[in-house]
């Protein structure tokens, strides 16, 4: 293992990497404090090259490695990596890594658990344990300890030895294609937008009037400036429930700020609390211009309750068959959905997850399958 603190080091460790077909990758990072994470070391493994990069080294220059990440000839794997990719999206300039490989989403499709944790996963497939000791390090401290380090190059040389196996079952199920359409939507420029006049795209309005929308959008567009002028978590401005109480009761003097349940106790006169009103009462002012354009959901129509139950146990049914974790195929407000309309705007009416799932669904709404019990299981039947 290499520890990487000078550019010249960085750049011939990148060199090798980019000859590999694929790097794994992870990082350490705190942001319990901040609204940007503080990026506190990299670690990546391809080959035989192992390294450790420390970004906070003076006067390193993190290009070489950022160059890899982009490079398309070279896949980039981590387990769980939205956080991950949330750092370099920043670093890179508002872009991402491509092409990347997602272990936890893959161990998904081969039923190896909903969400599954990387250490589970090391033990299930190759039967090795994970040494957590140096889990909550402070990673900013320095210098790191050789504990601290083999701790953290550790999680690539495991995820290096991973991904070979799990492509090797994913193509053995025929479900390659299904990880290659999650990576798609992983690398997503979209879920990983911070503009504070997008911010509100994160929480769902409860009504639909303009006047409501339009407090909504002022809150979390000033929530969301503030936090990231002032690098502390948006929860420590104001907590989700404050924006949907200022968007319901709509204040707009100091003292009517105040009377709100869950905004903190004197913040109406406060300077940010002085700056959310400006925002609001420029919002009410003209809530036609600040309301987003949201359509009102149509009315469900009545007796959705059984079939969204039936939905359920088809799910479960032909999750159990396929081996895979059924949030992987289907959430419980996709079923809603479905049951509500069999053109419904959901995952699991597109791509594998049709094929799989959603035209079975279809077909047991009109009828031309059934539930039967055989045997003590659930057994899904054409009709006659």
């Amino acid at each position: 293992m290499q520890l990487i603190t000078t550019t010249e080091a960085l750049k011939e460790a990148c060199a090798r990497l980019a000859r590999e077909p694929f790097v794994a990758v992870d990082t350490e990072f705190l942001r319990e404090n901040t609204y940007w994470p503080i990026l506190c070391l990299i670690q990546a493994a391809g080959g035989e090259t192992e390294i450790a990069i420390d970004p906070l080294a003076a006067g390193i220059d993190l290009s070489p490695f950022l160059a890899l990440l982009a490079d398309r000839a070279v896949l980039k794997v981590f387990h769980a990596p939205r956080q991950d990719l949330e750092i370099f999206h920043r670093l890179m300039g508002r872009t991402l890594p491509e092409p990347v490989f997602d272990t936890q989403t893959a161990a998904m499709a081969l039923g190896l658990g909903d969400q599954i944790a990387y250490d589970s996963l090391v033990h299930a497939l190759l039967k090795r344990h994970v040494d957590k000791s140096s889990r909550f390090t402070d990673w900013s401290r320095r210098p790191l300890s050789d504990k601290q380090l083999a701790y953290a190059v550790a999680d690539v040389t495991h995820l290096r030895d991973l991904y070979p196996l799990i492509v090797e079952r994913l193509a053995k199920r025929g479900r390659t294609g299904w990880v290659s359409e999650e990576m798609q939507a992983l690398v997503d420029p979209a879920a990983y937008d911070t503009t504070p006049a997008h911010a509100w795209k994160r929480l769902k309005p409860r009504r639909y009037q303009k006047d409501y929308l339009a407090a909504f959008f002022a809150a979390c567009t000033w929530r969301e400036f503030f936090a990231q002028e002032r690098d502390i978590p948006r929860g420590r401005v104001l907590k989700d429930d404050a924006i949907f109480e200022i968007a319901e009761q709509r204040p707009r003097t100091p003292e009517a700020m105040d009377q709100l349940r869950a905004v903190p106790k004197g913040f109406g006169r406060s300077k940010g609390g002085v700056q959310l009103l400006e925002a609001i009462n420029g919002a009410l002012d003209d809530p036609a211009a600040y309301a987003p354009r949201i359509e009102r959901p149509p009315p469900s129509p009545p007796g959705l309750g059984p079939i969204v139950e039936l939905l359920k146990v088809l799910l479960r049914c032909e999750c159990e068959q396929l081996g895979v974790a059924p949030r992987l195929i289907a959430t419980v407000t996709d079923l809603e959905e479905i049951a509500a309309s069999d053109e419904a705007d959901v995952p699991a009416l597109t791509g594998w997850r049709r094929d799989v799932f959603g035209e079975k669904a279809l077909r047991l709404k009109r009828g031309e399958f059934g539930l039967v019990l055989k045997a003590g299981k659930v057994q899904v039947v054409p009709m006659p």
